[in-house]
């Protein structure tokens, strides 16, 4: 495997494998890698002759300094792990190559309302910092490929707009949500998690589980997200929102005879100090 921590050896590299056509296929990380961004390396070398992994924990997309400081940081442990399945190239830049002073990378995208609901709502700027760390890394990398997860739904949609709006040549491939046994979703945030916390943390699943089941019976969404709510309101747990939308859209679903093509349940919960989203589609498939 390939490291590289300089843009311009990184792209010195991939020009010189482009002269051989060999296809490109992208997987942004902010490290503490898990299982799920490992899907995604294995997802890309099955579909491309070279596969670029990054690690950066991106500043601008945090709201709160001290969620940045103590966002856990492992890259001995996550080269490991990309070498480990056979990932090409390594890239982990420092924040001065990623935002060079003098060099204005900030972005103003139309995304046409879907940053204005659950994450975007209580995150105020954030998906600004997702696009522009996005579009930084597409222009360094260029990319046949870009590789996300499912589990961060509504970002994966803001970075697909993204693409359209700039009419950008890179193709957005989502990967289903990678799960622990007990159905909680795989996060890097999961290790801050103690252990009575993380035990009960499968509540997150098991209501979006139930969700399903009774929106095929035909309860309304609205009665639903009211029951998801105080189902997931249990000693340590504060659910912020759970919210079922169109899965294009995301915008609400007032009732059972509008329903769209597809549906999804979204949630952000605190289990403790530690912030934790989930998803998962009731109707239709992604």
């Amino acid at each position: 495997m390939q490291l590289f921590k300089r843009v311009d050896q990184l792209q010195s590299f991939l020009n010189a494998e482009r002269v051989n056509n060999r296809s490109v296929g992208f997987i942004p990380t902010m490290g503490a890698l898990h299982a799920g961004h490992l899907s995604l390396v294995k997802r890309s070398l099955s579909e491309n002759q070279i596969t670029v992994a990054s690690i950066f924990v991106n500043p601008t997309q945090f709201n709160e300094t001290s969620d940045l400081d103590r966002y856990p940081r492992t890259p001995g442990k996550d080269l490991q792990k990309l070498a480990k399945v056979g990932c090409n190239v390594a890239f982990l830049p420092e924040v001065e190559d990623m935002y060079p002073p003098g060099h204005n990378t900030e972005l103003k995208i139309d995304f046409s309302g879907l940053d204005a609901r659950m994450e975007g709502a209580q995150r105020p700027g954030h998906f600004d910092g997702v696009a522009q760390v996005v579009k930084r890394f597409l222009d360094i990398v260029q990319p046949e490929n870009l590789y996300m997860g499912q589990k961060d739904y509504q970002q994966q949609l803001i970075v697909k707009q993204m693409i359209r709006v700039l009419d950008l040549p890179y193709q957005v491939i989502t990967v289903p949500t990678a799960r622990e046994e007990d159905g909680l979703a795989m996060s890097s945030r999961n290790v801050l998690l103690d252990i009575e916390t993380r035990q009960k943390a499968a509540i997150l699943y098991q209501t979006l589980q139930a969700a399903k089941t009774r929106l095929i019976k035909g309860e309304f969404p609205k009665d639903i997200e009211t029951w998801a709510m105080k189902a997931m309101t249990q000693p340590g747990f504060r659910p912020e929102y759970f919210s079922i939308v169109d899965g294009y859209s995301l915008q609400p679903l007032p009732d059972q005879e509008e329903l769209a093509e597809l549906v999804v349940a979204c949630t952000a919960v605190w289990a403790g100090g530690v912030r934790l989203i989930d998803n998962l589609p009731l109707r239709g498939n992604m």
